[in-house]
């Protein structure tokens, strides 16, 4: 299942449409955008826990890359690819985890970078699915499941 944000009121996204924040990207991560997905993301994750269902349901937040590190000229933070951060709950992790940090600007990885076919390596052995095996594409090439990425074993084990 997938679960896009939902769309707000014309006036409150005019130039910067939801966690797009490209003007005033700290108000608008402070008082709007932050609020709602605690709240909502706790509501979740404790729902699939009293019904015993986050061992086996993987959670992944995450958008297509990250917001620049520096504000620019109307208080957004712009399109921003070599650094941005992702939530994995369920499906057997344990909480509570950080794996690498960013240099102090959040600009690039300063530690332990994870790369995107590592990510999707860790998603798919989570999801009962070799991330080292391949599938048939719809002109019948052969293709990998992923890219050369490895699971992170700090999540799910050796």
């Amino acid at each position: 299942m997938q679960v896009n944000w939902p769309r707000e009121g014309k006036a409150e996204v005019a130039g910067s449409p939801l966690w797009d924040t490209h003007r005033d990207n700290a108000g608008r991560v402070k008082n709007v955008l932050c609020p709602q997905f605690d709240r909502t993301f706790a509501t979740l994750i404790a729902d699939l826990q009293s019904r015993g269902l986050l061992d086996e349901t993987l959670v992944v937040v995450m958008g297509e890359f990250g917001r620049s590190p520096k504000i620019n000229a109307v208080g957004g933070r712009d399109h921003w690819g070599s650094c941005f951060s992702v939530a994995l709950a369920g499906a057997g992790i344990g909480g509570g985890q950080i794996i690498g940090a960013s240099d102090r600007l959040g600009a690039v990885p300063a530690s332990r970078p994870v790369r995107p076919p590592d990510l999707a390596a860790t998603i798919f052995h989570l999801l009962g699915i070799n991330p080292a095996g391949e599938f048939v594409d719809p002109l019948g090439r052969p293709r990998e499941i992923t890219d050369s990425g490895q699971a992170l074993h700090e999540l799910i084990g050796a």
